[in-house]
């Protein structure tokens, strides 16, 4: 038992043509998917609602649980399309981005662009960077809706690249009309979380908490950091959010990718410190699109997000369109696992000087400070909302926290949190808290991750059932029944 290696860092992949197969689905499932994420930029709500049924299907003939999250397209800043499908840029070329262009009447001088208010947003010298840094502008003049611009950096440009503004400043909202209506199929799909493109500030998460909460939605909000704006407003989006994630592509563009990696530290570190979980997304396995096995810098890169404190990895168009979607997977899963033996990857001062407002909190806390200083082989926090799961796993531990619940819609929503399993419980009657306890241990027993003689912790609430009413931590020996009595 002591060779069992747990990962607890969560793997969250993208669905697309390369996954559309049940076999490669249940393939992916079995290689350790923990959520999968339904890009709206694409397809119908048809189409992602049948894909989030086969991956609970496949989920559940696993024996597991696997979130959903619901990616919203925010708004399109795009190039239009091209005559011949695309141009040649060279440095120093005039180019203009002109909002009055028909859509299909690009060439090599001139192109469309989707937002029509850019024209307004951008300013003599202001710098726009293309395709994700590929091409970069200069504006020389702005004249109507149009953007004349030297190419700095040339290059291919071809149909539907995107376009940033670097600093920041565009002044699109975040939710787009089709958001909208897409955070009505995210509730009918009952997605976990949904994930907001490009927030400015909290107001931002505020609505579309709103609106899903009026569409019957219960998922928690993802906010993606991509703008500069963001960063200013960090900590107060943070607070309305229920994770992050740190969308390296756009933020990169925005504020420069030198940048990236003291922020990528500073993000994971805060949204930990405010018990909000963290997802690292963007070209992590990227050349494992065409490739079996990863580069030794995406082998680091994973690594080190991992040993920063991340909840969450993330593969975009590696398993969305990627030629190898179940070995990439298969791949992060032992980066992750060898990552989290570092002893840096167990030590943890998480709110060692807070004083705590909430019962469950105090419990939760001090189960993490109990099970890294008794040599406690496993927690089990028998939970109604998750809460109790989600700040134990805050604190960096080897220790294996099962998360009981009742409760499915619970038990996709912990999928996501770092260190913790999601396990169905089953309904006690009666509040007896003896039968609760046995049949914790016998969870884990099944699980494989407890032996006789073993210490557990066990965390749960006077009044089972009732949320945030955790008060209780249990010190168990596994085979001293008489134990489990309170």
């Amino acid at each position: 038992m002591d060779n069992v290696v747990y990962r607890r860092t969560k793997i969250l992949a993208t669905l697309g043509p390369a996954t559309e197969s049940p076999e490669v689905l249940d393939r992916l499932v079995k290689a350790g998917v923990d959520v999968v994420r339904l890009n709206f930029s694409h397809g119908s709500p048809e189409e992602h609602q049948a894909r989030a049924e086969r991956v609970r299907a496949a989920a559940k003939a696993n024996g597991r649980f696997v979130g959903v999250l619901v990616d919203l397209q925010g708004p399109k800043i795009r190039v239009r399309r091209f005559k011949k499908g695309g141009i040649l840029l060279k440095h120093n070329d005039d180019f203009c981005l002109n909002a009055d262009l028909a859509r299909d009447d690009g060439d090599q001088t001139q192109v469309g662009i989707t937002y029509p208010q850019l024209p307004g947003d951008v300013k003599e010298n202001d710098v726009l960077v293309l395709d994700d840094g590929m091409i970069v502008l200069k504006v020389r003049s702005v004249e109507g809706n149009k953007i004349h611009t030297s190419v700095l950096v040339g290059g291919k440009l071809s149909d539907g690249k995107g376009i940033n503004l670097k600093g920041g400043g565009l002044s699109a909202d975040a939710l787009t009309e089709k958001d909208k209506e897409d955070i009505k199929t995210a509730a009918l799909i009952e997605a976990d979380y949904v994930a907001i493109s490009f927030p400015r500030n909290s107001g931002d998460v505020k609505l579309a908490k709103l609106l899903l909460r009026e569409a019957g939605g219960h998922g928690g909000i993802v906010s993606k950091i991509e703008r500069a704006e963001a960063i200013e407003n960090i900590e107060s989006i943070t607070e309305e959010s229920c994770a992050i994630m740190i969308a390296r592509g756009d933020l990169g563009v925005e504020i420069g990718d030198e940048q990236l990696p003291a922020v990528q530290k500073r993000l994971i570190k805060l949204a930990r410190s405010m018990n909000r979980v963290v997802i690292t997304a963007t070209q992590m396995m990227e050349s494992m699109r065409e490739n079996p096995i990863p580069t030794r810098a995406e082998v680091f890169d994973v690594a080190n997000a991992v040993l920063d404190g991340t909840d969450v990895v993330m593969l975009s168009a590696e398993t969305a369109t990627g030629s190898f979607p179940v070995e990439t997977v298969a791949a992060m899963s032992r980066i992750c696992r060898n990552a989290e033996q570092q002893s840096d990857a167990s030590k943890s001062h998480h709110r060692i000087d807070t004083t705590f407002e909430n019962a469950d909190e105090a419990i939760a806390m001090a189960s993490m400070y109990t099970a890294n200083h008794l040599k406690v082989r496993a927690i089990a926090s028998l939970t109604e909302s998750g809460s109790t799961a989600l700040w134990m796993s805050r604190i960096s531990s080897g220790i294996p926290i099962y998360a009981l619940s009742t409760h499915e819609r619970t038990n996709r929503k912990v999928s996501m949190y770092r260190g913790v399993t999601p396990v169905d419980f089953p309904i006690i009657e009666d509040n007896n808290h003896a039968a609760a306890n046995k049949i914790a241990i016998d969870v884990l027993l099944d699980e494989g991750v407890v032996k006789e003689g073993d210490l557990v912790i066990i965390t749960k609430g006077d009044l089972m059932g009732t949320g945030g009413g955790t008060n209780a931590m249990k010190i168990v020996k596994v085979g001293k029944m008489p134990n489990l009595a309170d």
